[in-house]
């Protein structure tokens, strides 16, 4: 049993898992009307209020009995970090992995260890070239038609509330990106192979797309991390699955960012937020409609997933002994100069605030070394994939200082879990009503469009992978699946009607 959940008995933990699971799924049917910024207090404008008390027991039960061990860990951390800053300073976009759709399989054979240390990688030429660029001219054409869409910011639009445009729907099912799924899902391992899990088919996430302008600022969404932000500390949270209890114990090298397992049963959004990720997204990732380089309205990453995941755990538990104010830059960081707070914790966890994604920043993390160690990838053309770990630091460029639009597809990897299945039925009434996916800002989104996308259309160009990722066929377990997976397969389909 997971030392933070010790005091809960398997029934306990069952239990509290159904009772989450079921809250969130309540919780998902009243979401008001708004936008991409609502998903962040940084972009909103709104104002940060402290976290209530119950955040100071919740950290002291997280390292309770064992602060030495967690001291010691935090000074091996930062001894690591400032190696690994410094060989990502030194290599800039090249340290991200690129691989070809072309040789998928022999290049996450090459290249699949450094990809999971980096926790990022590029695909190469997955849709044609051609193709893809024909999506963004559809979209506009979308949006042109239907004047009412949503978008941030309003008076000058570079993401759309956007969910079930034709373009979308095709890339969502296009058989080259499933294949790419289906692939980097394989990186992930089970530490229990009874999980009910299986990674062998991946499930469609309806999300939004940008299209950002030469020259905009407004976009201007610095580092984060999804998929929650207090959640991660939570018990009834990422704790139901213990999947950082190795960190909290004081032994973040032991850790795995990797293993499936530990996420199964984790909830991501105990607070409802608007755009709060509550499917379990192995990879976040987009489709690029256009040609971009570093600098012009790009994605920006910290290529340390592992790393820098530890220290934005354990950062709430120490505090500089000097601040930055009296004291040198290389002493202000020095081991030396921070302490376990000890007696004089506070109910703080930097940059994360309930219903909202985790933000980062130089002044709370600054072993991050963030203005340096956010990199951007490498330059993409139309039909290039990129994916991310869904722990990953990112965050994109303050100004598009390019000459031609930057614009995506966001389309992550989501494998068949019980959870997974539950939002895909809500998920798939949504299409039908052309309003936006469970997670996302309620209203009436594409109910009203022109052109909208209906089953008829999608089961017009979708393959039977598709329809199975879109859940509009039965899903048919692989003939490697463990028995895990192969029961919850059964249970997805029984949860979608089949």
């Amino acid at each position: 049993m997971a030392r933070s959940l010790s005091r809960l008995t398997s029934r306990n933990i069952s239990q509290l898992r159904t009772i989450m699971m079921s809250a969130t799924q309540t919780q998902t049917q009243a979401k008001r009307e708004g936008n991409i910024s609502d998903s962040f207090v940084s972009l909103s404008g709104g104002a940060r209020e402290p976290l209530p008390r119950r955040f100071l027991e919740l950290k002291k039960t997280l390292v309770g009995g064992h602060e030495d061990r967690v001291v010691d860990s935090w000074k091996r951390l930062l001894a690591e970090l400032k190696r690994e800053n410094k060989e990502i300073v030194d290599k800039g976009p090249r340290i991200i992995p690129s691989l070809n759709f072309q040789d998928l399989d022999g290049d996450l054979t090459r290249l699949g260890e450094e990809l999971k240390k980096r926790g990022v990688a590029v695909i190469r030429g997955v849709l044609p070239e051609d193709e893809a660029r024909l999506f963004k001219g559809d979209i506009e054409e979308y949006v042109k038609q239907n004047p009412q869409t949503k978008a941030f910011p309003p008076d000058n639009p570079q993401v759309y509330e956007l969910y079930w445009s034709a373009p979308q729907l095709r890339a969502r099912a296009h058989p080259n990106l499933l294949r790419v799924q289906a692939a980097l899902m394989k990186l992930w391992r089970m530490s229990n192979p009874k999980s009910s899990i299986s990674m062998s088919q991946p499930l469609a996430y309806a999300d939004r797309l940008r299209i950002r302008q030469p020259g905009d600022a407004t976009f201007a969404l610095g580092p984060h991390v999804d998929g929650g932000s207090v959640e991660r500390w939570e018990l009834d949270g990422y704790g139901l699955g213990g999947v950082y209890d190795k960190v909290f114990e004081g032994s973040w090298e032991d850790f795995d960012p990797w293993d499936a397992s530990t996420r199964v049963s984790a909830v991501m959004d105990n607070y409802n937020g608007l755009g709060a990720c509550s499917m379990f997204r192995m990879f976040q990732g987009w489709l690029s409609m256009s040609t971009t380089k570093p600098f012009e309205g790009t994605l920006m990453v910290n290529p340390a997933v592992k790393l820098s995941t530890a220290y934005y755990l354990l950062r709430p538990f120490f505090r500089s002994i000097k601040d930055i104010d009296h004291a040198s830059h290389d002493e202000y960081l020095a081991a030396e100069n921070w302490e376990f707070t000890g007696s004089d914790m506070t109910s703080e966890l930097q940059g994360a605030t309930p219903g909202h994604g985790q933000e980062l920043n130089a002044a709370l993390h600054p072993h991050l070394d963030l203005e340096n160690t956010m990199v951007h990838v490498p330059d993409i053309k139309p039909g290039d994939y990129v994916a991310w770990h869904c722990d990953t630091i990112h965050a994109v460029d303050k100004i598009h200082k390019g000459n031609a639009d930057s614009s995506v597809l966001y389309i992550p990897v989501c494998p068949v879990t019980e959870l997974n299945a539950r939002y895909l039925a809500r998920q798939r009434n949504a299409f039908l009503n052309g309003t936006p996916g469970p997670d996302f800002p309620g209203g009436r989104g594409e109910a009203d469009h022109a052109n909208r996308q209906t089953e008829s259309s999608l089961r017009s160009y979708a393959t039977a992978e598709g329809l199975r990722a879109f859940g509009f066929a039965q899903l048919s377990p692989a003939t490697t699946d463990t028995s895990g997976a192969k029961t919850v397969t059964s249970q997805a389909n029984e949860i979608l009607g089949f």
